[in-house]
């Protein structure tokens, strides 16, 4: 008996196909993609930029050299910073435990990592008035003190470091740890020498990213700040305290230059990624 053997006809790949293989869009999606980055983004920024030079440009140099805008600015930055650096240290631990140690409710862990990102922020900051304010029920006051203001910007911005650290420290390879622990190497040079240059860009735009987030945060500190000029007053504060005393321009020109300050940090973010990919491409 003769075995017929039938294949199926090979046709060439239609254009719907060459779509999904390749990810383009045409020119009407990337129109609608531009439009859409206008509404959202642009159009926003632009007007804010112009709302801040309705005086000119000594009106708005005037506006964001003020010493009270100085002092809100300076206060903002240096505990962003801070914060950054807090959550560095902290999100890299917890990423660390999460990846490489079992516990029970380690599921539950991990879901209230991202609790900050659906969490109001002004529910986080009457949480900790709650906890750390005057009536405090752990005997901790921080009400009106710029600790306080570092607790509630590094609850809000803890996520970045998390999770940009994590998928790393999941994808990395164990063995080259065993060998350097077979060799004799401890705990502290295998993660100095090994874990830790892998781990650096990932750090990096985590605490970046807990900057740029903890530059423009408002809710989480409206209460438990206090809102004292000078000490613990954050821009987006005194850029409320300028809409209501009917400074527009005042508070417009203090937006732009937080909008400054986080787009070079995002810029400086996205140079730094570019610039490590090609370093991995070159070592390949």
């Amino acid at each position: 008996m003769t075995e017929i053997q039938t294949t199926a006809p090979v046709h060439p790949p239609s254009r719907r196909s060459w779509l999904r293989v390749t990810g383009s869009v045409g020119p009407l999606g990337i129109a609608t993609a531009v439009l859409w980055l206008s509404v959202i983004v642009l159009l926003p920024l632009a007007a804010l930029a112009f709302h801040a030079f309705d005086k000119g440009w000594s009106g708005f140099w005037s506006a964001a050299t003020a010493p009270a805008a100085l002092d809100a600015l300076r206060v903002t930055i240096i505990l962003s910073v801070l914060v950054a650096l807090l959550n560095v240290v902290m999100g890299t631990l917890v990423a660390w435990v999460l990846v490489r140690d079992d516990f029970p409710g380690k599921s539950i862990v991990n879901s209230l990592i991202d609790l900050p990102f659906a969490l109001p922020t002004i529910v986080a900051s009457i949480v900790m008035l709650a906890l750390y304010g005057p009536d405090s029920p752990i005997g901790i006051h921080l009400n009106a003190t710029q600790p306080g203001v570092i607790v509630a910007l590094a609850f809000v911005t803890l996520p970045f470091v998390v999770r940009a650290v994590q998928p790393v420290l999941l994808e990395s390879d164990h063995s080259v740890e065993q060998a350097a622990a077979s060799l004799g190497a401890s705990n502290w040079t295998t993660f100095r020498s090994i874990v830790l240059p892998s781990l650096v860009p990932a750090i990096v735009s985590g605490g970046g990213l807990a900057f740029a987030r903890a530059i423009g945060e408002f809710g989480s500190v409206v209460l438990i700040g206090g809102n004292i000029p000078g000490r613990t007053q954050v821009a987006s504060q005194y850029i409320q305290q300028q809409i209501e005393v009917d400074r527009p321009v005042s508070a417009a020109a203090v937006s732009v230059a937080l909008l400054v300050i986080s787009f070079v940090t995002l810029l400086v973010l996205r140079l730094f990624a570019d610039r490590t990919a090609r370093k991995e491409l070159a070592s390949r």
